[in-house]
């Protein structure tokens, strides 16, 4: 029962501050919607009557999606002029297809459709990210340029359905974003490359893997790619270490026939090869760092060279020294180098040649070190301006280029079956080059040029053939054309206080250096020029990232 007193209901606050600040007293005539002032309201606010009834959407952040959007769903933003008609063929390599989208803008790139399934909830987006990264990890460490490392990540993330992704590769450093639509937050990973090794066989199976993640033929979820990568990783080298040096002392002395030696310079060359490399390996395993390590890998072959110059001994130390520097040279990591600048990556490639600045510093010590001890003792053998008198021999130094091959592929740590293949691409380069230097009396520069090209048309031939990268069947074919004779006898002007003639002869190494790098890359673009491009109508194709053709 309600109680009443005086007309008051108890249930009613009997004063004003339960009322609001702006509402009209009690005695005042209300006015009616439409009459007087108009009502304060927000100029954002719907209008009465234009809404349907229960269709009012929650207030939420400007950039909140629309409840009608689906990002999954949604078609990209489309410009008026339209996008060119792209159609990647299924057959061609991976490699291809994905460079062909990845020197494309963003905003023209074509919506792949994803070759791994996945549930309705879509790809674990973190997973896949992660699983990009340590793949392009592997491909960096290994040596594989900036831009196949950028298309091999991007490659595995379209695999997997992940769309608006850009990867981002530099000399240590590799990093990922994912953006799903234009309002959604986008998301982004990185890793660190801290210690790079040569493991070509590795690498061959990291390209295997990406082959299967990328072909709609084979089912390969993310826990298997896990388990896979996980094998690569755990996979030993396929030559053990008494076999690296043995490689080591057989490349030394193969280089040192093909610039004239005989048996017994063969020997000598060897042998201070690998008493170079064993103390290098004792170096590393003391932690001291990779300059001094080419310092004291350099010194044991010049020192056997000066030896022989000192015992009076009817050979040439100038081709045993030589010999040896051959097996030091880092024509992988110049060969990586120009090709990362010529495709625009110029940060990778800056750190790449600085860091082939330091390596060939390093030689340069070693062997000066021991040719200055070697005149202080009187040696009188080693003369700069006799040179090393190299004569055509045809069927001895083809056989030697070849060998040579042989042994440079075994330290690159390559799979047995490609040893082969890669040792005659070697005796072909120094097929031609003999022909152009010897026959048709071109100079060194031109005919290095030349021939590496053909090595680099014809690895990027091959590896075409078998879906895998070309660096296997380029890096070890160049080894006999490397400039270890204009090396060596810069250093020997310089021991001779002859610094303008010592710089002369450096130059000449570094312009046969850059003719073999750029001839290289310039083989295989030319082998692409009269492959069919695999994307674009026409058989147009696009320049190299971030030069746009002008």
């Amino acid at each position: 029962m309600v109680a009443e007193t005086d007309g008051v209901d108890d249930r009613k606050p009997g004063s004003d501050e339960a009322r609001s600040a702006f509402a009209a007293p009690a005695g005042v005539d209300q006015p009616s919607p439409g009459e007087g002032e108009a009502s304060t309201t927000s100029e954002f606010a719907v209008p009465a009557g234009f809404a349907a009834e229960g269709a009012a959407e929650p207030e939420g952040s400007a950039f909140t999606p629309p409840r009608t959007y689906s990002a999954r769903d949604s078609p990209a933003f489309t410009p008026a002029h339209g996008f060119p008609m792209i159609k990647l063929a299924k057959e061609a390599p991976w490699q291809d297809r994905m460079r062909t989208v990845l020197r494309m803008p963003v905003s023209e790139r074509p919506a792949l459709e994803a070759a791994q399934k996945h549930d309705d909830a879509g790809p674990a987006v973190p997973r896949v990210l992660d699983l990009t990264l340590r793949i392009g990890e592997l491909l960096l460490a290994g040596g594989e340029g900036a831009e196949d490392v950028e298309a091999a990540m991007f490659a595995v993330t379209h695999a997997y359905g992940l769309e608006r992704c850009e990867p981002n590769v530099t000399f240590t450093l590799l990093s990922i974003s994912h953006q799903p639509s234009l309002v959604d937050d986008p998301v982004s990973a990185n890793r660190t490359v801290r210690r790079r090794g040569t493991d070509y066989t590795r690498l061959a199976a990291v390209y295997h893997l990406i082959d299967d993640i990328t072909s709609e033929d084979v089912d390969v979820s993310l826990e298997e790619a896990y388990r896979g990568l996980a094998a690569i990783r755990r996979n030993r080298h396929p030559y053990p270490g008494w076999v690296l040096t043995g490689a080591n002392g057989l490349l030394a002395g193969a280089a040192s026939v093909l610039v004239g030696g005989g048996p017994l310079v063969f020997v000598a060359a060897a042998i201070g090869a690998m008493l170079g490399d064993r103390l290098a390996w004792l170096c590393a395993g003391r932690g001291l760092p990779e300059f001094y390590q080419f310092v004291v890998a350099a010194m044991p072959p010049a020192a056997m060279g000066v030896a022989l110059a000192l015992a009076d001994v009817d050979v040439s130390g100038s081709a045993v020294i030589t010999g040896g520097l051959f097996a030091l040279l880092p024509g992988r990591a110049l060969v990586a180098g120009v090709q990362d600048g010529l495709t625009g990556y110029y940060i990778t490639a800056s750190a790449r040649l600085l860091e082939v600045m330091y390596f060939f510093i390093a030689i340069v010590v070693g062997v000066l070190v021991m040719l200055y001890v070697g005149l202080q003792l009187g040696t009188d053998n080693l003369d700069a301006e006799a040179g090393l008198h190299i004569v055509s021999r045809p069927v001895v130094q083809i056989l030697a280029s070849v060998l040579l091959s042989f042994a440079f592929a075994i330290l690159l740590q390559q799979d047995r079956s490609t040893v082969l293949l890669v040792a005659l691409n070697g005796g072909v380069a120094w097929v031609i080059y003999g022909a152009l230097t010897y026959g048709a009396g071109f100079s060194a520069v031109p005919s290095t040029a030349i021939a590496a090209g053909l090595v680099g048309l014809f690895g990027q031939l091959l590896s075409r053939y078998r879906y895998a990268s070309a660096l296997p069947y380029v890096t070890a074919a160049i080894g006999p054309l490397l400039p270890g004779s204009a090396t060596y006898f810069g250093m020997l002007y310089i021991a001779h206080a002859d610094i303008d003639k010592g710089m002369t002869s450096l130059s000449k190494a570094a312009a046969l250096a850059l003719a073999i790098a750029i001839g290289v890359n310039l083989g295989g673009e030319i082998s692409r020029l009269f492959m069919q491009a695999p994307g674009v109508v026409g058989g147009q194709r696009r320049a190299a990232k971030r030069t746009r053709g002008f």
